[in-house]
């Protein structure tokens, strides 16, 4: 996050809602063609990684 940035601020630029809104397809692309292997559960595992990316990316942390 930009210094001064808010997270609410981060959630409104493109460059993360197209990240989001991409890895929230990825998953659901998933459940809608089935698990059927050991490659779909991987896509399943990056998609959610890629999700938890970004959204750990708006949460600020204080350094002492």
């Amino acid at each position: 996050m930009k210094p001064g940035e808010t997270p609410i601020q981060k959630m409104m630029s493109i460059s993360w809602l197209g990240q989001t809104l991409a890895s929230l397809c990825w998953i659901i692309s998933v459940f809608v063609y089935g698990i059927s292997g050991t490659g779909d559960w991987l896509q399943l595992g990056a998609a959610s990684c890629w999700m938890m990316s970004n959204i750990a990316s708006i949460i600020e942390t204080k350094s002492g």
